[in-house]
């Protein structure tokens, strides 16, 4: 008989594995759990039985989930997407259950069962989704708003599908009341918490936080989830309802985002070991036994429901295209599935020759979610045809924004930090062109004039009709490593010499980016600390003279393009000739330039007061601007110094 504590280490131990294996194999460590459980629970190793106790501590983890989920739930955002979430979610959801159930039932199965398994199957994986698109910046796309809108209609419908569930599995006798005096509780437990449990809350967290003391405010916040999530339980609902509840008073404080932090390894922890003792539950000896059946539910969930779901999509107005992404996105079973299964199976409202065989196949297609979402684009080009047509618009509007433009800058992306690098640059009288993939924040900005388009600038032809063959600059101001990787790719078959500035959180993809063809990265980390340090610095008497050069040190190691830019502020910038200025300025060697087979030293362009500060090949920057570095045809020069000194260089490396 397995003691706790070996209970404890076994499932400790599969986590650290299964979690380093999955982040190894880029996949969600959710299905690394339910393969792991499958492995060793009791009807293959046996490591671990399938005990009472494991159960009801893994219900733990469903309790954090649906704290999660409520902490989300946010009203005002409910109401930005009513339409999506309440008419394209609530009829995935009321049609995949009609569907289901419609169809179990004819196949001979009780009709509360057939409604209870509808309801499971109407669920689709909120983990693995949101994950896999946010990764593919596709959470704003058309597609994307429609997934999210189902799942979150998805997220809300637990809810009333965990008080009707027990309430399916009564005599049937007394089914009709028992489902009204859940439906009356429900009611009175969910009025009481929002009206009374407010009011009551609200200020004893404020009380607590007052103590400033992280352990407390952990403690609180476990005593509020466990013990909301308790009354629910003794008032013959859920565990999971209370801890929804909690979540959703939660979320209507100034505490949301520390809650947030605070419970995300609690969840995370016990989530894993929920999916864990699913896995436990999957008898392959029975899979095995009924094959057929399984490969007919995975037919049904992953064919059948992607089929109901772009037929809804395109009847709610969506193209071909984006109705087919939509379906990929949502042909999948869900963790909610999960929780709706075992309290079926637990209540004995579906047998084993049920239970099996869907549990087998809502982890296959969950297996094949990341194939789908991964291949979306090529599965719509051969499902749906080309794209082209659909975003024909997009690339029209962009273009039309950007007729007449040249020697313009292309900002791809207007948050915080592309709007601060655009009042810069109209400061400068530099005209730009910036791109956003968020139409909330086009809308915002519509009215002010502004040059933003909706794009994706990711996106080929969305460059293209930004001006790309005519612009002189491109500036990627978000952090994305996967998108800025695109539009180096992009810049680099079509404008190798143009200069491209990425934005980076920390120095993890600066060689990376460099090697993609980036003429600088600018590392947030790197400039936060350079700040922080020249602050501190200041507060602790260094003279600012000595400050500045510091700071210009650590810039000329780290920035090889800004290097001799950084002046102290006795240098009297101002009074000096702009004309006069360095400044930097690209030169592409073409064929037949009298620079092509030379080296640096005998260009002597320091003759011309003009510094070659890098040599970028094929588009990449790798080559060390040292004087005996010889120069090819096609390479960009990249060159700094004064205006005149600039265009006698130009003209020597061209003409000699």
């Amino acid at each position: 008989m397995h003691s706790s504590l070996q209970l404890v280490l076994i499932l400790l131990a599969v986590a650290v594995l299964v979690a380093a294996a999955a982040r190894a194999l880029r996949l969600p460590t959710m299905l690394g759990y339910l393969v792991t459980g499958i492995a060793i629970g009791p009807f293959a190793l046996g490591w671990i039985p399938d005990s009472e106790g494991a159960r009801y501590l893994a219900e733990f983890g469903v309790v954090f989930l649906m704290f999660s989920i409520g902490l989300e739930f946010s009203l005002p955002r409910l109401m930005t997407m009513r339409m999506t979430v309440f008419g394209f979610g609530g009829a995935q959801v009321g049609l995949t259950i009609v569907f289901t159930a419609l169809l179990a039932w004819l196949l001979d199965l009780p009709l509360l069962a057939a409604v209870a398994l509808g309801g499971i199957m109407s669920m689709s994986s909120t983990a693995i989704v949101s994950k896999l698109l946010a990764e593919r910046l596709e959470i704003q796309t058309p597609h994307g708003r429609q997934i999210f809108g189902a799942l979150l209609f998805q997220d809300l419908a637990v809810v009333p599908l965990l008080i009707l569930i027990p309430a399916f599995a009564r005599e049937s006798e007394t089914m009709a009341t028992d489902l009204m005096l859940a439906m009356l509780k429900a009611v009175a437990v969910l009025g009481f918490l929002l009206f009374v449990g407010q009011r009551v809350m609200r200020p004893w967290f404020q009380w607590v936080a007052g103590r400033k003391s992280p352990e407390l405010f952990t403690l609180n916040l476990l005593l509020f989830t466990l013990g909301l999530a308790f009354l629910t339980e003794s008032a013959g609902l859920s565990l999971a309802l209370g801890a929804f509840l909690a979540g959703m008073l939660v979320s209507e404080t100034e505490y949301r985002y520390q809650v947030e932090d605070d419970i995300k390894p609690f969840r995370d922890v016990l989530l894993g070991l929920f999916f864990v003792t699913i896995g436990m539950r999957l008898d392959l000896a029975q899979v095995m036994a009924n094959w057929g059946d399984v490969l007919v539910l995975v037919a049904a969930i992953v064919l059948g429901k992607g089929l109901l779901v772009g037929a809804l999509s395109m009847a709610f107005g969506s193209a071909r295209p984006t109705a087919t992404r939509t379906a990929l996105g949502l042909a999948q079973a869900g963790e909610f599935g999960f929780v709706l299964l075992a309290q079926a199976a637990d209540l004995r409202l579906l047998g084993a020759e049920i239970t099996q065989p869907v549990l087998a196949a809502m982890v296959v297609s969950m297996l094949l979610a990341p194939i789908l979402i991964n291949r979306m684009d090529s599965l719509t080009r051969m499902l749906a045809g080309s794209e082209w047509a659909g975003r024909a618009k997009e690339v029209h509007d962009i273009a039309v924004k950007t007729f007449g433009k040249s020697k313009h800058v292309i900002v791809c992306g207007y948050g915080r930090s592309g709007q601060n690098l655009a009042r810069l640059l109209e400061a400068e009288g530099i005209t730009f062109v910036a791109l956003d993939a968020d139409p909330e924040r086009i809308r915002a900005v519509a009215a002010s004039g502004v040059s933003v388009v909706y794009g994706d600038a990711s996106r080929r032809e969305v460059l293209v009709a930004a001006g790309l063959s005519r612009a002189q600059a491109v500036v990627v101001t978000y952090s994305d490593v996967h998108s800025s990787m695109a539009i180096l790719r992009h810049v680099r078959e079509l404008r190798p010499e143009l200069p491209v500035v990425v934005r980076t959180i920390d120095d993890a993809h600066i060689d990376e980016l460099k090697a993609a063809g980036a003429a600088e990265v600018v590392s947030e980390v790197m400039e936060g600390s350079l700040m922080l340090a020249s602050h501190a610095l200041m507060l602790l008497g260094v003279p600012l003279s000595q400050v500045l050069k510091r700071i210009r040190l650590v810039r000329e190691s780290r920035y090889a393009m800004m290097r001799g830019f950084f002046r102290g502020a006795s240098d009297a910038d101002d009074e000096l000739d702009a004309h006069a200025q360095p400044r930097l300025h690209t030169v592409l060697v073409t064929q037949g330039a009298a620079a092509a087979g030379h080296s640096l030293a005998e260009l002597a362009l320091d003759e011309l007061l003009v510094e070659v500060v890098a040599i970028r090949r094929q588009g990449v920057q790798g080559i060390d601007a040292v004087p005996d570095a010889c120069v090819e045809a096609g390479d960009v020069l990249v060159l700094r110094g004064a205006a005149d000194g600039l265009a006698a260089a130009e003209f020597r490396i061209m003409q000699g």
